[in-house]
């Protein structure tokens, strides 16, 4: 009897531990189920904040490349274009690094956060060099307006000036008021035969001018015949300077200037063959033409 109760006893110890190692053996299978999802829940953690950072590195990217155009000044072009460069360096890292490795994922976030501040600062400096550009640009239109104001008032005042000049040149030019022409034979008596004709006689008058330069002064004749031929004694000789050019004359005379009207006579010699037609009669003074008119033989 005893033998069979001792069996009895040792068959139930034997289930009870069967029954604690199957419940340890689903503990434990539990457990690392348990441990499974955490770590897949974790991973997915990881990889969503993974992406996100690639994101963040990927726009900070973009951020730089919208901002160098902006950028004037060389030294700032220079740190931001090494800060680029190391923004895409973390970024190829973070792309191949495992969405399991929490620590570098960590590590690179934090160096994110660096770069944003130091971001932050190159925006500031660029934004402040901008205001300071954009002063010294409105300053510097300012600057050309006046000048551009200062030139056209320089401009305005010279033309006042020229026109002035040229005013006071034209009131202080020498006029001519009346002429009259005879022609005279070889007695001195007027005449109208062509054939008899010895002399031209020119009667004038200068008129007063006040601001005009008084003093010695010499008026030339020129005598056009009706082909455009100058009566002239002596072309080569008997030249004067007109516009730049020396044109020959017929006659001279010089005379003294008062300012004040002055009558007087011209006469030019007729040794040469004349054509019958229309003559012009031209007269020049300080370099000005003073009168100019036709007459018939």
């Amino acid at each position: 009897m005893a033998l069979q109760t001792k069996h009895k006893i040792f068959i139930a110890i034997a289930v009870i531990v069967a029954m604690l190692a199957i419940a340890a053996a689903l503990f434990f299978m539990l457990k690392a189920q348990k441990q499974d999802e955490q770590m897949q829940t974790l991973t997915e953690m990881m990889d969503i904040e993974k992406q996100r950072l690639e994101k963040e590195y990927s726009d900070y990217v973009y951020e730089f490349q919208d901002i160098t155009p902006t950028i004037k000044n060389d030294s700032l072009i220079k740190l931001v274009d090494e800060q680029k460069m190391k923004i895409q360096q973390l970024l190829t890292e973070l792309k191949i690094t495992k969405s399991t490795d929490a620590r570098r994922i960590q590590e690179l976030q934090t160096e994110l956060a660096s770069v944003r501040k130091i971001m932050q600062y190159y925006i500031a400096q660029i934004d402040s060099l901008n205001i300071i550009n954009q002063r010294l640009t409105n300053e510097n239109i300012e600057v050309k307006q006046r000048y551009q104001e200062a030139a056209q008032t320089v401009e305005q005042l010279a033309k006042e000036k020229e026109d002035l000049t040229q005013t006071v040149t034209r009131a202080a030019i020498i006029e001519m008021t009346s002429f009259n022409f005879t022609a005279l034979n070889d007695k001195g008596r007027s005449t109208k035969k062509l054939t008899q004709i010895a002399k031209f006689q020119f009667n004038y008058t200068i008129a007063k001018n006040v601001t005009a330069k008084a003093g010695d002064k010499t008026i030339f004749l020129r005598i056009v015949r009706p082909d455009d031929i100058v009566l002239t004694k002596n072309a080569n000789a008997n030249v004067f300077s007109f516009e730049g050019k020396m044109i020959s004359f017929s006659a001279r005379k010089d005379f003294e200037y008062s300012n004040e009207a002055i009558n007087d006579v011209i006469y030019y010699n007729v040794d040469e063959m004349l054509p019958s037609g229309k003559y012009r009669a031209e007269f020049f003074l300080d370099g000005n033409r003073i009168g100019s008119y036709s007459f018939e033989i």
